[in-house]
């Protein structure tokens, strides 16, 4: 199924055409506490949602959970969902991956379209088919690969967004940029997220998901090129794992930003990354994120969440995407828990 990416200026226009897209007999909106408060009523009046049914979850990504599935499962079975119903996952990462997930799974699979609320949605989650929940303590551990029919990527909803939920979807486009050319990196470790033009911004996203898209069509089951999405992923789901588990969940974008420290690290170390680059990209993503909420006391912890990776190839083994330069992609890179410790130090203690 080919999905359909609408880069809008007209968020209301594009989402009526988005739904015209999509043949249906009822529609479903599927939202979180803070979208239903916040994003459904700029779109509730749209004639083709007056009659929709509102699924609403609890916020958070600790609620992306096998009984949210279950909760969204429910409701569309008590209002009437057939095979031929669509639904709209109104929100941020964690919206459009359960809400994907449900509708990729229910009857088989019903169609969705995934309208993204935050930045790291529309450049991460929203684009590129992975779906799914969090389980035993493991991010993303069930899912599904389904594409969304349609994503309408409406850089208006940034407005909503507080600076932490900002720089949390800023980390993934510098990501972006580290895998793509020398040119989107250094706009992005120029650019003010903190104080943010939006008509810049809106450009610099439209770059960023086509970064994702291009490697996602290339690839959409992960057996090759995709892994370089997984830079910085490895230690930041880790990180990320680790804080929900103490009860003090992160987000997932500053997650990714301190795996990213660490990985380039690795980089550094093992593939040949410039010196220079790793640390101008530590001390942006330092000055924007903060520190890392770990200790040397967390390490065998973090070791063995990422023992756990799904993107790990052998049981045991820890598997990496690493960079030789800035669009230099070195996937199924391995390194020794030694070499992890090493990087972990560099994340803690800083530059």
């Amino acid at each position: 199924m080919t999905q359909t990416l609408i880069h809008s200026s007209d968020f209301r226009a594009d989402i009526a055409r988005a739904v015209s897209l999509c043949p249906h007999d009822r529609v479903f909106v599927i939202t979180d506490e803070t979208t239903a408060r916040v994003c459904w009523p700029l779109v509730e009046q749209l004639p083709d949602l007056q009659s929709a049914t509102l699924i609403t979850v609890a916020a958070g990504d600790t609620n992306k959970t096998i009984d949210a599935a279950a909760q969204i499962w429910t409701a569309l079975s008590e209002g009437g969902a057939t095979r031929h119903s669509l639904a709209i996952c109104l929100g941020g990462g964690m919206v459009t991956a359960l809400g994907g997930y449900a509708a990729a799974t229910f009857k088989r699979g019903i169609s969705f379209i995934n309208v993204p609320t935050t930045l790291l949605a529309m450049v991460d989650a929203s684009v590129g088919g992975k779906t799914g929940v969090n389980f035993g303590g493991l991010k993303n551990e069930v899912g599904v690969f389904r594409e969304s029919r349609c994503v309408v990527l409406a850089t208006e909803f940034l407005r909503t967004l507080d600076s932490a939920n900002l720089r949390s979807g800023y980390a993934e486009m510098i990501k972006h940029g580290l895998i793509s050319d020398e040119k989107m990196w250094a706009e992005l470790m120029c650019f003010d997220i903190t104080q943010p033009d939006f008509a810049q911004l809106q450009a610099m996203v439209a770059d960023s998901v086509r970064v994702k898209e291009r490697i996602v069509e290339a690839d959409p089951l992960e057996k090759g090129i995709r892994k370089a999405l997984n830079l910085g992923h490895t230690i930041g789901h880790a990180v990320e794992s680790l804080a929900m588990r103490k009860g003090r969940p992160l987000l997932h974008g500053y997650a990714v930003a301190f795996g990213l420290v660490a990985e380039l690290y690795l980089s550094c170390r093992k593939t040949g990354f410039p010196i220079d680059k790793m640390r101008q990209t530590a001390t942006y993503i330092r000055e924007c994120y903060g520190c890392a909420p770990i200790t040397c006391d967390d390490y065998d912890s973090l070791t063995e969440l990422m023992r756990h990776d799904k993107k790990n190839i052998t049981s045991g083994v820890i598997n990496f995407s690493l960079l030789g330069g800035i669009g230099q992609v070195l996937t199924d890179q391995t390194a020794t828990k030694e070499e992890i410790e090493e990087a972990l130090d560099f994340l803690r203690e800083g530059i």
